[in-house]
């Protein structure tokens, strides 16, 4: 119904090289807090929008995704961004007491929300009167967290309830407005007055 890639994509998959709106909101006044998403402008930046480009041409190839119907599309399908350690750092109530380094970030995080119950209560909220088959809490590496939190912001925009952050030039998928934590809110509200209107974008609809 959906896929979501962690790297930078826009409509038409070029190679960005900008700083984003996306990476702006997610980053001004919140850096504290969750940390930042990479720069698309970057030498980093450009090769991971260069690979996740690959990434999306080898599923549009293998796979048959459903039609994007999520207010807020980068393509004719669902395709979305998604960002593990802001959706993740989105719904903890004090991220700063973690003392979460770069390093490490979105594993703290995603502990943290584990031993929470929070990852559960998200997956029961979209997947009602449905149980994981595997307790999350084994979910031990680093990349395979990466990919449940991608597949995760995937099914916030099949279910079609979520936040993004962007422009033209993409927009990453965050969890349910609900889901955001008060303090993390505020600060996005004050970022998207600065970006300009549209900036912000909580979904409605599913697919």
């Amino acid at each position: 119904m959906a896929a979501a890639f962690d790297g930078p994509i826009r409509r038409g998959f070029e190679i960005i090289g900008r700083y984003r709106t996306a990476e702006r909101m997610l980053t001004r006044r919140l850096r504290p807090l969750i940390g930042k998403p990479g720069q698309s402008s970057a030498p980093v930046g450009k090769l991971l929008n260069q690979h996740a480009n690959a990434c999306v041409a080898h599923l549009v190839r293998h796979a048959d995704i459903r039609p994007a119907g999520h207010g807020v599309p980068i393509d004719d399908r669902a395709l979305v961004e998604a960002f593990p350690s802001s959706f993740l750092g989105m719904m903890i109530a004090d991220p700063a007491s973690l003392a979460a380094r770069r390093g490490d970030r979105s594993d703290t995080f995603y502990k943290h929300l584990v031993e929470q119950g929070v990852l559960a209560a998200l997956i029961e909220h979209c997947l009602p009167d449905r149980q994981v088959g595997k307790d999350l809490s084994a979910v031990v590496n680093h990349d395979d967290r990466a990919a449940l939190v991608c597949a995760l912001s995937a099914l916030c925009v099949a279910k079609g309830d979520f936040v993004a952050v962007g422009d033209e030039d993409g927009w990453i998928i965050l969890p349910p407005r609900h889901f955001v934590q008060p303090a993390q809110w505020a600060l996005l509200q004050l970022n998207a007055d600065d970006e300009g209107s549209g900036s912000l974008h909580i979904g409605t609809a599913g697919l």
